[in-house]
């Protein structure tokens, strides 16, 4: 299992989630820099994403939406606030309308994403903070972990894809 571990903080609002890939750090960054392969992951099997816009620098937005398996669509946004390739990802998430726009109701989460070697495999921790526990409690109700887990658990097959580099 990719995903070695899950915990929920309500004291700190955050939602955290480490797994480890058997690739270098290098190759695990790819999964994040290129939309192509991001959109081969981001989102569970059942509901999977299409990068609209990724504009992959710091101040950059990306724009996507899930497809559910009756077709619907569930929209959102990030805003990078911090990139040092290949080793961290800082970036505001949140949900958009039809046409793209953030819904301030639906709260705003701040992703950190970290990539390190260990043992000659790649650990990502990510840490999502939200604006309030209701928002924490919301996305949880929702599917995020288990979400998380199966989207997370499609990587190795990109990583083991030797037509992307």
């Amino acid at each position: 299992m990719t995903v070695i571990s899950s915990q929920k903080n309500a004291e700190a609002l955050s939602f955290t989630v480490v797994a480890e890939f058997d690739a270098g750090v290098e190759r695990v960054w790819q999964v994040w820099e290129d939309p192509r392969q991001l959109e081969r992951w981001w989102g569970p099997p059942t509901w999977p994403a299409t990068f609209d816009s990724h504009d992959f620098v710091s101040g950059g937005k990306a724009s996507y939406f899930m497809t559910g398996p009756e077709g619907e669509k569930s929209r959102g946004w990030w805003r990078f606030t911090a990139i040092e390739a290949p080793h961290r990802l800082e970036f505001d998430d949140g949900f958009a309308d039809e046409n793209g726009d953030p819904i301030p109701a639906m709260g705003t989460s701040h992703a950190v994403m970290r990539l390190e070697a260990v043992d000659n495999r790649t650990r990502m921790t990510m840490v999502s903070t939200f604006d309030s526990a209701e928002a924490l409690e919301k996305v949880l109700a929702m599917g995020m972990e288990e979400g998380m887990k199966q989207a997370l658990g499609q990587i190795d097959a990109i990583l083991a894809d030797t037509k992307v580099s």
